[in-house]
C-alpha cells in the first residue's frame, strides 16, 4: 500500500507541475515517515542524511564542472570555428549543412558533457546558416536537436558520471571508452535521414551558391578547438588526471581560447557564464540529491527484491525482459529528462542486470542510448526544445522529421544490444 503510495504521490505531483526534484524528495519523506510511524520523528532523520549521501560523491564534482565548459565554449567561438572548418572540408551542396551540423555537435560531444548546452552552442550557429541557405527552420532544429544528442555517449558525459555513482563497477574511464564507438555510430546513422531528407525534399536550394571557407584559414583558426577533446581524453588517458580533474583543466583551458586567444570573452562575461552554469548545475544536483531520499525510500520499503523476482519468473526470458525494459524506458524518455530516468530507475533495475550477468558497462551504455533517444522525442525533449527556441518554431512542426532521426539512433541501439562488444570491446583493449 505505501509503496504505490510512493509511485502515485510522484505522479500526481509530477502532472500537477511541481519540479521533479521536488517530486521525488516529497514523495520519498512522505512514504518514510508512513511506514515509521512509531519510530521517534516519524524516521525523518533519515531524510537529511540521505539528501547529503545523495550529493556528497566525488564524481559528482565533475558536473557543474563540465556544465561551466560548455557554457565558456558556447560563448568563445570555438562553435564557428569548427563550422567552417567542417564546412572547408566537405564543400558545399544539398544536404551538406545538416552533415556539418551533426560533425561539429559529435566534436563538441568531447568537450562538454551536457546536450543542451552543446544544442545551444550548434544552434546559435548552424540554424542560422541553414536558414540562409533554404532549409526549413523545422527541420533544421530537428537536425540540431537530434544531433546534441550524441553529447551524452560521446565522452566527457555527465550521464555516464551519474550512473558511475549508482552502480557500483562500473568507473567513468570505462563508461567514457564503452561510449566512444556507439556515439560515432548515433552521429552517423543521423547523418543518413538528415541528408537523405535534405535531397528529397529539394531543401538548401542556395548552399551551393554560398562561399566555401578557405581550408588553411579555417583550420588555422579552429586548430585551438580541435585541440581540447584531445587535452581532456588524452590527459584522461594518460594518466595525468582523473575526469574530474579533467573537467577543471577543460574550464582553465576554454577561458584561455575565449579570454586570450580568440578574445570573444571579456571580463564582465564571467559573471554571466557562471550564473548560468551555477543555475543548470544547482538543478542537476538538487535532482540528484533529493532522488536519494526517493533510493532511500524504496530500499527501505522493500520494493526492488518483489519487483525483481516479479520480472525475473514472468517467463519472458532474457531478451524479453531486455525489451520490456527497453520498452518501458522509451516511452518513460518521452516525459522525464535522462538524469530523473537514472536516478529513479537504476536502483530498480541494477538487480535485474546482476540476474542475468549482464555487463554493467554495456547495460549503461544501453540505458545512455535511451536517454540519448529521449532528448529529442516529443513531447518533453530537451534538446529539441533549445534548438525550437533559436529556431523559432512550435515543437509539433519537427515531428515530420525528426521520427526518421529517431528510427536510425534506435537501429543502432539494437545493434550495441545486438552485438555487445561494441560497447565493450574499446574499454577492455584500453584496460578498464
Amino acid at each position: 500500500m505505501i509503496t504505490t503510495l510512493l509511485f502515485v504521490a510522484f505522479a500526481v505531483m509530477l502532472f500537477a507541475g511541481v519540479p521533479i526534484g521536488a517530486a521525488l524528495g516529497l514523495a520519498g519523506a512522505v512514504c518514510i515517515a508512513i511506514a515509521n510511524r512509531d519510530a521517534q520523528w516519524f524516521g525523518l532523520l533519515a531524510v537529511p542524511q540521505n539528501f547529503y549521501a545523495g550529493l556528497g560523491k566525488y564524481p559528482l564534482l565533475a558536473i557543474p564542472m563540465f556544465v561551466l565548459v560548455g557554457s565558456i565554449f558556447d560563448r568563445s567561438g570555438v562553435a564557428l570555428r569548427l563550422v567552417n572548418f567542417a564546412t572547408a572540408l566537405v564543400g558545399r551542396g544539398p544536404g551538406m549543412l545538416p552533415l556539418v551540423a551533426i560533425g561539429v555537435a559529435m566534436f563538441l560531444g568531447g568537450i562538454s558533457g551536457s546536450g543542451p548546452a552543446n544544442a545551444a552552442a550548434v544552434g546559435g550557429v548552424m540554424i542560422a546558416a541553414m536558414r540562409r541557405a533554404g532549409y526549413p527552420p523545422a527541420y533544421s532544429a530537428s537536425v540540431v536537436g537530434a544531433a546534441a544528442a550524441t553529447d551524452i555517449l560521446i565522452p566527457p558525459s555527465v550521464a555516464f558520471i551519474v550512473y558511475s555513482v549508482l552502480v557500483p563497477g562500473a568507473s567513468v574511464p570505462a563508461l567514457f571508452a564503452a561510449g566512444m564507438v556507439p556515439g560515432v555510430m548515433a552521429g552517423l546513422a543521423l547523418m543518413i535521414p538528415a541528408v537523405w531528407m535534405a535531397r528529397r525534399h529539394k531543401m538548401g536550394a542556395l548552399e551551393a551558391s554560398l562561399p566555401r571557407p578557405a581550408f588553411w584559414k579555417s583550420l588555422r583558426e579552429a586548430v585551438w578547438g580541435l585541440a581540447a577533446p584531445v587535452l581532456i581524453l588524452g590527459g584522461m588517458r594518460a594518466g595525468w588526471f582523473t575526469p574530474t580533474e579533467a573537467a577543471v583543466v577543460a574550464v582553465f583551458y576554454g577561458l584561455f581560447v575565449g579570454m586570450v586567444v580568440h578574445q570573444t570573452i571579456r571580463l564582465r562575461d564571467l559573471f554571466v557564464i557562471l550564473r548560468e552554469s551555477g543555475e543548470l548545475s544547482a538543478v542537476i544536483l538538487l535532482v540528484v540529491s533529493l532522488a536519494g531520499i526517493f533510493a532511500y525510500s524504496l530500499s527501505t520499503l522493500g520494493v526492488i527484491d518483489p519487483l525483481t523476482r516479479a520480472i525475473v519468473n514472468s517467463g519472458l526470458g532474457e531478451y524479453g525482459v531486455l525489451s520490456l525494459l527497453i520498452l518501458m524506458l522509451v516511452t518513460l524518455g518521452m516525459f522525464l529528462d535522462g538524469i530523473s530516468i537514472f536516478l529513479i530507475f537504476v536502483p530498480l533495475l541494477l538487480p535485474i542486470v546482476q540476474h542475468y550477468q549482464w555487463d554493467v558497462v554495456w547495460f549503461g551504455v544501453i540505458l545512455t542510448l535511451k536517454v540519448a533517444l529521449g532528448q529529442f522525442t516529443p513531447p518533453l525533449a530537451v534538446n529539441l526544445m533549445v534548438s525550437c527556441r533559436i529556431a523559432r518554431v512550435p515543437m509539433e512542426d519537427t515531428v515530420r522529421w525528426v521520427g526518421w532521426m529517431l528510427f536510425s539512433m534506435f537501429l543502432v541501439m539494437v545493434a550495441v544490444i545486438a552485438w555487445p562488444p561494441l560497447a565493450t570491446w574499446l574499454p577492455r583493449q584500453l584496460g578498464y
